[in-house]
């Protein structure tokens, strides 16, 4: 499954909207509110992870058993309950997901906004920029996983280092648009200093841009984690979604154990389309061109 593109024309440079009519015209999109509630209910199974399922370990006695009512996900060759370790896989994907996206957007919005505003340093953040999205990024990746310890916190690192760049080009693009509107000129005019208009005039403008950028990278990070922990460059100690796809390849029994691939491809398919959909009418909303639905 490929992960969702960020590009210039994914979300235009527009004015943003009142945040309450934005905010209403957004919640009555049903594919929002449903994309929405698929987010939350992810998000639920991560917090109560140890209250809906146990944490899988060791070994049980029913191995590679199909889906029902004892076990709603199947078994694995181990015995562990499928649905056990896509709640707990839940959790692992989520924080790798959020945290990566933080790290990207923090970098990605610092750069672009001081690329919009600050002339002289336009040159030097765009060459970096440039060079940065034309470096093949996944076998970096693995590069970086593989030599480092792997865990939760080093693959957050590694995949938020190489998802800034998009986020910085995007912001870039709508902050160069806001720093040419008049009311920027009269700011400057008026006294007021870089700093300042970078972060209480350009910045807001960007937010809605932001909001759209966190979800499809948060996205995009979970899809890379998946494809790290698939190639056992995971957390061995933390369950994911790309662990539970490690373990059904290394046993071997993808061939009859359908649902051991099944369900946790689901879960990323389902958060993957979620948080797209959601970003993508969010912006739609704060696009007073648009219809919002």
């Amino acid at each position: 499954m490929s992960a969702p593109v960020l590009t210039e024309q994914t979300v235009p440079p527009v004015a943003p909207a009142p945040v309450k009519r934005s905010w209403s015209r957004y919640l009555r999109q049903p594919s929002a509110a449903l994309s929405v509630l698929v987010l939350v209910v992810m998000v639920v199974l991560a917090l109560f992870a140890p209250l809906i399922a146990d944490e899988p370990t060791g070994a049980g006695s029913d191995v590679l058993q199909p889906p029902s009512g004892a076990h709603w996900f199947g078994t694995d060759d181990l015995g562990q309950d499928i649905f056990a370790q896509v709640v707990w896989g839940t959790r692992t994907s989520l924080v790798i997901g959020l945290a990566a996206s933080v790290i990207a957007i923090v970098l990605g919005t610092a750069i672009g906004l001081a690329s919009a505003y600050f002339r002289p340093i336009d040159a030097v953040a765009t060459v970096i920029t440039d060079v940065m999205l034309a470096l093949p990024t996944l076998p970096l990746m693995i590069m970086l996983a593989a030599v480092v310890n792997p865990s939760v916190w080093t693959l957050t690192l590694i995949i938020g280092f190489f998802a800034w760049p998009e986020v910085a080009r995007l912001i870039r693009s709508q902050g160069l648009v806001i720093s040419a509107m008049p009311y920027i000129d009269g700011a400057r005019v008026l006294g007021a200093t870089g700093w300042r208009i970078v972060t209480r005039e350009i910045l807001p403008a960007v937010v809605s841009l932001v909001i759209v950028s966190v979800l499809l990278t948060a996205s995009r990070a979970v899809i890379s984690e998946a494809g790290l922990s698939f190639l056992g460059l995971g957390d061995p100690d933390a369950w994911s979604w790309g662990r539970i796809l490690l373990n059904a390849q290394r046993s071997g029994v993808i061939a009859i154990a359908w649902w051991q691939t099944l369900f946790p491809s689901l879960a990323i398919l389902l958060l993957v389309l979620a948080a797209t959909v959601a970003g993508m009418r969010f912006n739609d909303t704060r696009d007073p061109r648009g219809n919002g639905g």
